[in-house]
């Protein structure tokens, strides 16, 4: 426990630090060049590091749980536990009733403690747009950060604070009035109380365009009226607050991201009750407007109703008894009444699109305050197995593993998330999403930890690869340099006879080669008895011929097939998987073609092990006379009165 609060304690701190350095180089340019005093930047600084503290926990909680657990395999810690019979969740208890803890905190900070450090720091950050940069004139280029001026220095001189070869931009009375000034030197100040600048100029010309007309005058070619005046000295005063003033935080206390559970839902509530309400209105407008019907008297009515039996309404008729006038005028008058009525209805539109958008922002902020607090949990039960799995300890691995993962995370929570607020997806789908993929990870790999069983075994995942899409490997017999026991050439030729026939008797019986039945492959599937019995007589071939010392025999044998006794009836052992595969029709008839891909090949299988047979017969029985002389000339060297008794007879 200690070792583990020791290790968050560092982690979270780094990580909140990375947030912070994240979120300021978001917002660098809105600081940089403002002139911002201390207190100020504390103040920033401070609010930041509340507002991120819900952030920081779930990647602190993963980090130190893949550390903690980590170093403890590295060191034969939970080996040693394991041996004495203490469970891995056992050993995970008491660290899981901590992060429950810290996940409340998370949740604690979110709706209470976070909401007015978020309501300064917005505050801070609009504050901070609104202040004017601190005044520094570059040279050989346009300033353009001064209210309405646009300021060029050729040169400036530190020492006496004088600027060299000025031209000035000015439009502050539009552009259509802009003035030029041109001057040989000047000087720039700033009054006491940061609110003017004063802007000295000697020795130049100012040009002033008399004529207002935009394009108009642009183009008259009598030519333009101005002004121009030259000087040799003069003085602008430019209204430049480079004071920072702090904006009120209350006023942002309307925001989503400012407002606890119980607000968030009182605001929802009133929003929809709203926008109902705006609903209602327009509909009953839309009835009288566009949708208006002219009221008719009880015996028109009736009288309307009976003539329109049986009577056939055609639009092209009605049309055609029109004048041409008449029916020009109709239809100018009905595409003038759709164009108003639909403007209308963008204009509408748009107010309830504001007002969607502003409830869904609500909804986003009541589920994240949920889903970051359970973050905290589902990132321990992630990182502590696999911290257990993985059996390493430090700031190398272990932190490489938790950054992929929480960047993984991030990705899918902000992509939902986003997706959520555009009104793409369901706002629990789009804010759950994360939750619900990362959430069976946890659970699979405190699975796997828990029964120390293999995950990372890149041979488990080729050979499932290669059994799902049907691949295999060759066999590879070699010749072996000491044999213990040889083969029995005499019996393994009926073997071979016996199987020879055998598989030509299961390919004209199974007609592999046709297509198979849908619902005996997913719905009414059998084991393949005759198949698996082909199978154990190969594989039992092949193993006490392997033990031949004669190299042809050897390579005919590499020749054989291996056998899948069971892909080519049912994709899987289990009925029940079955009966879902085939009734989730896109799956089922990908994997209904692949029950087919494995009748094929067992179909050629069988061909091929016919025809290996066929070659393996003359050379087994070559070898089992050989084995039989050999046999005979050992006996008689071992018995040699044998000899003698027959020469007597």
């Amino acid at each position: 426990m200690g070792n583990f609060l020791l290790i968050f304690s560092g982690s979270f701190f780094i990580t909140l630090f990375v947030l912070m350095m994240q979120f300021t180089w978001r917002y660098v340019d809105e600081i940089v060049g403002k002139g911002i005093t201390m207190d100020i930047l504390g103040q920033f600084y401070w609010y930041m590091a509340i507002t991120m503290v819900p952030m920081a926990l779930p990647l602190a909680v993963l980090l130190a749980s893949l550390i903690s657990f980590g170093n403890m395999g590295e060191r034969l810690e939970l080996l040693a536990m394991k041996a004495a019979g203490v469970s891995l969740l056992r050993i995970m208890r008491p660290l899981a009733v901590l992060v429950i803890g810290l996940a409340g905190v998370s949740f604690y900070f979110q709706n209470r403690a976070a909401l007015d450090a978020q309501k300064n720091l917005t505050s801070l950050l609009w504050s901070l747009r609104e202040t004017s940069p601190a005044l520094e004139i570059p040279e050989g280029v346009f300033y353009g950060k001064i209210n309405n001026f646009s300021l060029y220095v050729e040169r400036k001189d530190v020492a006496t604070g004088k600027l060299y070869n000025v031209m000035i931009y000015k439009t502050d009375q539009g552009f259509d009035k802009a003035q030029i000034v041109v001057a040989d030197s000047g000087r720039l100040e700033v009054t006491n109380d940061k609110e003017h600048l004063i802007f000295d100029i000697w020795n130049g010309e100012q040009f002033e365009n008399l004529q207002v007309g935009g394009a108009q005058a642009a183009l008259n070619t009598k030519g333009v009226p101005y002004d121009r005046e030259t000087f040799q000295y003069k003085r602008f005063i430019i209204d430049f607050n480079s004071n920072f003033e702090k904006q009120d935080a209350e006023q942002w206390s309307g925001s989503a991201i400012t407002k606890n559970l119980k607000q968030l839902s009182a605001s929802i509530d009133s929003m929809n009750t709203a926008l109902d309400s705006i609903g209602l209105a327009n509909y009953k407008q839309g009835k009288q407007t566009a949708y208006y019907c002219p009221p008719l008297r009880p015996q028109h009515a009736a009288a309307l109703k009976q003539m329109s039996k049986g009577a056939k309404l055609d639009f092209d008729t009605i049309m055609a008894r029109m004048s041409a006038d008449k029916r020009v005028q109709t239809i100018r008058a009905a595409a003038a009444s759709a164009a108003a009525y639909a403007s209308e209805l963008e204009w509408k539109s748009l107010t309830t699109e504001e007002g969607d958008k502003s409830v869904r922002s609500h909804r986003i902020q009541w589920h994240q305050k949920f889903t970051m607090s359970i973050a905290c949990i589902f990132f321990f039960f992630i990182g502590a197995p696999l911290g257990a799995i993985i059996r390493k300890g430090g700031l190398g691995m272990p932190t490489i593993i938790a950054v992929i993962l929480f960047i993984f995370y991030y990705i899918i929570n902000t992509s939902g998330m986003k997706m959520a607020r555009d009104g793409a997806w369901n706002m629990i789908f789009g804010m759950w999403v994360s939750t619900v993929v990362l959430t069976p990870l946890g659970c699979f790999l405190t699975y796997k930890a828990n029964n120390d069983s293999v995950v990372f075994n890149a041979d488990v995942y080729a050979a499932l690869f290669k059994r799902l899409l049907g691949l295999r490997s060759k066999r590879n017999i070699t010749r072996k340099e000491v044999i213990i026991e040889t083969p029995d050439y005499a019996a393994l030729l009926e073997q071979i006879a016996d199987l020879e026939q055998i598989c030509k008797a299961y390919a004209a019986h199974k007609r592999l080669y046709a297509a198979p039945s849908y619902i005996r492959a997913f719905f009414k599937s059998r084991p393949d008895h005759a198949a698996e019995d082909i199978q154990q007589r190969v594989e039992q071939l092949v193993e006490e011929l392997s033990n031949s010392d004669r190299r042809e025999i050897l390579y005919r044998l590499n020749q054989l097939p291996l056998i899948y006794a069971r892909a080519h009836t049912s994709p899987f052992e289990n009925k029940r998987l079955n009966v879902l595969c085939g009734a989730l029709l896109p799956v089922g008839f990908i994997m209904w073609l692949r029950i087919w891909r494995f009748r094929l090949r067992l179909h050629k299988d069988m061909k091929q092990i016919t025809a290996v047979c066929s070659e393996l017969s003359p050379l087994v029985a070559k070898a089992a006379g050989k084995e039989a002389t050999s046999y005979d000339l050992l006996t008689s060297k071992q018995n040699p009165s044998n000899q003698y008794n027959n020469h007597d007879e």
